[in-house]
């Protein structure tokens, strides 16, 4: 700086801006140098570049222009105050870029460590039944979960065969199931709520962590919406209803003992 102040190229130079940014900030108001030379040319001295740093700061962080200027207009806000605000910015923006981060890596090791079905062979795993849209819609109910987000990473390491041994689980619990229900089992029961417990115990072992909460909205799935409904009444005919009277009643059962 010379004795007349900075002129507009070399703040341009410092804080790494245009020179047509720095007239608009001039033109709005926002920052306007304290000098000008004999010519009519700006000349910003040191307070004009702490205010520059301000403007650059909340701009950064998405504040617009007019929200900015109020801000640093306020005069009941000290400079302390204002460090004080931006450290609690900063830190906002570091934790929300870490969970990103976080995120980011989590889907990194689902795909190293595992193979992906193809849409064949998620057909010839889940049956002719399967419908991709079932993941998207699951993920726009769900994704902000932690359940979701543990089901994510498990299996995102699952293989072909995990797949199929999975469904392979499934398919003789929901024979077990239907078989209770022909018997006359009452869903209250228990035999009934042991096998509720068993429906538990796998989505435990293969996604995430199924608690009694969860597993009652899962039961309310079953009898309100009716791709669950039909999906368990192809299997028997009055399947949905037992089985969520079934897993309410479990969840009472152990919730209490």
């Amino acid at each position: 700086m010379d004795e007349d102040g900075y002129s507009v190229g070399a703040v341009a130079k410092i804080a790494k801006v245009t020179v047509r940014t720095l007239h608009h900030y001039d033109e709005i108001g926002l920052l306007s140098p304290a000098g000008r030379t004999r010519a009519g040319y700006r000349r910003y001295v040191d307070a004009d570049l702490d205010r520059l740093q301000q403007v650059l700061f909340y701009r950064e962080l998405g504040f617009p222009l007019e929200e900015i200027a109020a801000i640093l207009d306020d005069g009941s806000v000290s400079p302390t105050e204002h460090l004080r605000r931006q450290h609690e910015l900063l830190t906002g923006r570091i934790r929300h870029l870490q969970d990103l981060a976080a995120a980011v890596e989590h889907a990194m090791e689902a795909r190293r460590m595992g193979i992906q079905l193809t849409p064949e062979e998620k057909f010839e795993i889940f049956g002719e039944g399967y419908r991709e849209e079932w993941e998207q819609e699951a993920e726009q109910r769900w994704g902000d979960t932690e359940a979701w987000a543990e089901s994510q990473r498990r299996t995102g390491g699952y293989t072909k065969a995990d797949w199929q041994r999975i469904q392979a689980e499934t398919t003789a619990l929901n024979t077990r199931l239907a078989e209770a229900l022909a018997a006359g089992e009452p869903a209250d029961g228990t035999v009934a709520t042991d096998l509720a417990e068993e429906h538990r115990q796998h989505i435990c072992r293969n996604f995430y962590d199924c608690t009694y909460t969860i597993h009652r909205g899962l039961a309310g799935l079953y009898v309100s919406d009716p791709r669950w409904t039909t999906s368990y009444e192809d299997i028997a005919p009055g399947l949905a209803q037992w089985l969520h009277d079934a897993m309410v009643a479990n969840a009472d059962r152990r919730e209490k003992a």
